[in-house]
């Protein structure tokens, strides 16, 4: 089976099951600022939690939760190497969507920054 049908037969899935419903969980759970902040450091390659915890100024706590989160939501993946877990991104999709996010922001941005609908 080509990519092509796979890609069909997954989009199919999705709309069988409530598309919106799950677009809508998919950016909650990219609606927190660590959460972002983590993928962000991903964005650039493997890291262990001390990088990350580098990488975003997050205490190792707040990190190694949140990337439980991310690995249970498969958005991050990980590898044992030695003592250490390096984590990944699980798809180069998750960083096509970020760096679509900065486009998008990159035209809307102003609108949104103003937005009294959207608050933290």
């Amino acid at each position: 089976m080509d990519n092509d049908m796979m890609t069909n037969d997954a989009q199919g899935d999705l709309l069988a099951a409530d598309a919106l419903e799950l677009r809508a969980k998919l950016f909650r759970g990219l609606g927190d600022p660590s959460r972002l902040a983590i993928l962000d450091a991903l964005v650039s390659g493997e890291r262990n939690v001390q990088e990350i915890v580098g990488d975003t100024g997050l205490g190792q706590p707040n990190v190694s939760n949140h990337l439980r989160c991310l690995l249970d939501c498969g958005l991050v993946s990980r590898r044992s190497e030695g003592r250490f877990v390096r984590y990944r991104l699980a798809d180069r999709q998750v960083a096509n969507l970020i760096r679509d996010a900065d486009r998008l922001l990159a035209a809307t941005g102003a609108g949104i920054d103003n937005c009294e609908r959207y608050t933290e």
